[in-house]
């Protein structure tokens, strides 16, 4: 993790967050975006409030998934631009740790390598996209909408763009960018901006998350990290790296443990090591 060191982590505990919430139980922690009196628009210390939690997620073993879910009608509207642009409208929250590079939340969630579930119970604009791109799982609710309006407001969505180009075509990014057009979730769904479109979402995300606890936690990162890095490297020598990183695995304890668990027919106890 790029933005926050192990050490960083270290005094989660004493942070009090002014504008999202955490919880976690078992190896689930959840992260909620906590300002609906804004729409859960973002602001520079928001975005490295969650930032900052997604390094918790990332280093603490103990937790294998990430859900991502909203207080208030909008998921999230995007950036708070007033904040951006004025200083003295962004409260700071002297509690944090202080970042080592600019926050950007498209790294953040590239960097958790840990699965991450979009609970997504309303509109989510703008800025919001690279929270849910940078998701595992979308689940979202058939009222909610899409959409990147920046273009209304003599800008665009520059860094939205890297978050949406390994998910949508390019002729898509461009028709989303330059309409501002409001997707239904059905219509996210068909491009495969989301994932799962849910009647009951809560209970659904929770069955996925009880699913994703319970599998091999150091194979499921050591797989997130090995297809991001595959991208850079020559077709010809992806299944050597590939073939390669299985052979690591193979070494580790949870590999000898779930082939001893199939044998005895009982539940595996993972120690991600």
């Amino acid at each position: 993790m790029r933005f926050y060191t192990e050490e960083d982590i270290q005094t989660f505990d004493n942070v009090r967050f002014l504008h999202i919430k955490t919880a976690k139980a078992g190896h689930l922690f959840t992260i909620t975006l906590a300002r609906p009196e804004k729409r859960n628009a973002f602001t520079p210390t928001m975005a490295e409030e969650i930032i900052y939690a997604l390094a918790y997620a990332h280093y603490r073993t103990d937790i294998r998934c990430v859900v991502l879910k909203a207080e208030g009608p909008v998921f999230c509207a995007g950036a708070d631009l007033n904040a951006f642009h004025d200083p003295s409208a962004n409260a700071m929250n002297d509690l944090l740790p202080r970042i080592h590079e600019e926050a950007r939340m498209g790294d953040a969630f590239n960097d958790l390598l840990k699965p991450c579930i979009a609970q997504v119970e309303g509109p989510v604009l703008a800025g919001g996209f690279l929270m849910i791109c940078g998701c595992t799982f979308v689940f979202s609710v058939p009222g909610a909408t899409f959409s990147l309006p920046e273009v209304k407001r003599g800008i665009w969505p520059m860094q939205v763009m890297a978050s949406l180009s390994p998910i949508l075509p390019q002729r898509k990014i461009l028709e989303m960018s330059i309409t501002g057009k409001a997707y239904s979730a059905r219509e996210a769904l068909e491009m495969g901006l989301i994932t799962h479109l849910a009647e009951n979402i809560e209970e659904e995300v929770i069955a996925l998350a009880t699913q994703v606890c319970e599998s091999a936690p150091l194979a499921i990162q050591a797989g997130m990290q090995s297809l991001q890095q595959l991208k850079d490297i020559p077709q010809n020598e992806q299944h050597t790296f590939l073939k390669r990183e299985l052979d690591k695995l193979l070494q580790t304890e949870d590999s000898r443990e779930g082939a001893l668990a199939f044998r005895e027919k009982r539940e595996p106890i993972w120690k991600g090591k």
